[in-house]
């Protein structure tokens, strides 16, 4: 036992294993040290919360904070991301990224509140996770020391910490059977490991937790109608509700019909690639809406600018830069193009796809007197003359000067 001068550590607690062992192992090489675990519901699965809190101080812990902030995830982490149209290498919507900033947050609040000297997560050296909580707490919380067990201990396997556990005769309901490594909250699920470890393996049936097979998804298509308001999700059906209600209300309609499943290999930040499938029904039908409505309402620059900031924020989002100025700065740009984003669109779901196909806002800039393929009094062609004369003058020129020679 080491005294490195920590009396009292928050932990970011889960009630699985790693954490489950992390508690008793702080305890045995800190010291001495309290350790008090702090667990965040952003939606997770509801029977990963019964008991957690019993589970915690049977572990070893002092005190267990179970924080609810189901709504400020939506509406202050995902909201702001979603106006900026971010996925990471095309098609990933963030779902665990997104999450980490706000847990590390959480922890700082229950570490002040506890009068804590350190803050521990249970994320691995290979991973993003690490980089999102240690980024936060530098930005948040620089004078509180940071404990990685995973960088630390001998315990390399689940094996190993499933035997630390019984040495302990600590209860776990974790088990070798479960060999999928998932993260759940409200906005999705990843399923990594098993199977998947192999690019050249097909996902199989338990690889997928919320959707359905989109191939067994039901033969009848059905329509939602989502609207818009300043670049969010207000409502769903007509029915007006908060972010995380619209969130949970397309959840169950988007995954009956197989919508949000995406099977990637990903980058990750420390340089190693990582295949994992991923569940993001609700999101994806906000996406869908929300890209519909800006189609109508952004000039061609300003969209423009709008993907530039979703690719930005992409990856300060994944890379865990989630309390620097450049995300701030990101997202000032994002609400501002946002404030005209206001509208109506009608959805269709059918075997894994979604299709926009009504829309309509009262800042659209689609006219139909100047698109139609019809008459009209309000375009006059021979304009386009001069037009196209003027924007191609620079490759005129330039031919003209390749005549000379």
């Amino acid at each position: 036992m080491q005294n490195h001068g920590i009396k009292k550590i928050v932990l970011a607690y889960s009630g699985g294993l790693d954490t489950s062992a992390i508690i008793p192992w702080l305890k045995e090489n800190y010291g001495g040290c309290e350790v008090v675990a702090c667990v965040v519901d952003i939606g997770q699965d509801r029977e990963d919360l019964k008991g957690v809190e019993q589970k915690a101080l049977r572990s070893g812990a002092t005190e267990c904070y179970v924080v609810d902030a189901r709504e400020e995830f939506i509406s202050d982490y995902v909201y702001p991301v979603l106006q900026t149209g971010a996925l990471y290498e095309g098609s990933y919507l963030l779902g665990t990224s997104m999450a980490r900033p706000l847990i590390a947050k959480a922890l700082v609040d229950v570490a002040n509140k506890v009068g804590a000297d350190a803050l521990c997560h249970g994320a691995t050296g290979k991973g993003n996770d690490q980089v999102r909580f240690e980024s936060a707490w530098a930005a948040l919380a620089p004078h509180l020391k940071v404990v990685a067990p995973w960088r630390e201990w001998d315990l390399r396997s689940r094996e190993a910490l499933l035997d630390y556990l019984k040495e302990r005769d600590i209860p776990t309901t974790a088990s070798l059977e479960k060999i999928y490594s998932r993260d759940e909250n409200a906005w999705h699920i990843s399923t990594e490991g098993g199977v998947l470890e192999s690019p050249w393996n097909a996902p199989n049936k338990d690889c997928w937790v919320w959707t359905v097979d989109p191939k067994e998804a039901p033969d009848q298509a059905e329509q939602v109608t989502v609207t818009v308001k300043q670049g969010k999700v207000v409502a769903v059906n007509g029915e007006t509700m908060t972010p995380f209600q619209c969130l949970e209300t397309l959840n169950k309609i988007g995954s009956k019909h197989g919508i949000g499943r995406i099977d990637i290999v990903e980058n990750r930040l420390v340089g190693i690639k990582s295949r994992g499938c991923y569940e993001t029904p609700g999101g994806t039908i906000m996406m869908a809406a929300l890209r519909g409505v800006e189609q109508l309402v952004l000039d061609r620059d300003s969209f423009k600018w709008r993907e530039q900031l979703g690719l930005e924020m992409s990856y300060v989002v994944y890379d865990g830069r989630w309390f620097a100025p450049l995300r701030k700065s990101l997202q000032a740009s994002a609400e501002s193009l946002a404030e005209e984003v206001n509208g109506e669109v009608v959805l269709e779901l059918y075997k894994g796809q979604v299709t926009a196909l009504q829309k309509k806002s009262p800042n659209s800039l689609y006219s139909e007197e100047f698109a139609t393929f019809g008459e009209d009094e309000v375009y006059d062609h021979s304009h386009a003359g001069g037009f196209i004369r003027l924007f191609s003058l620079s490759s005129r020129i330039r031919a003209l000067n390749e005549l000379k020679k």
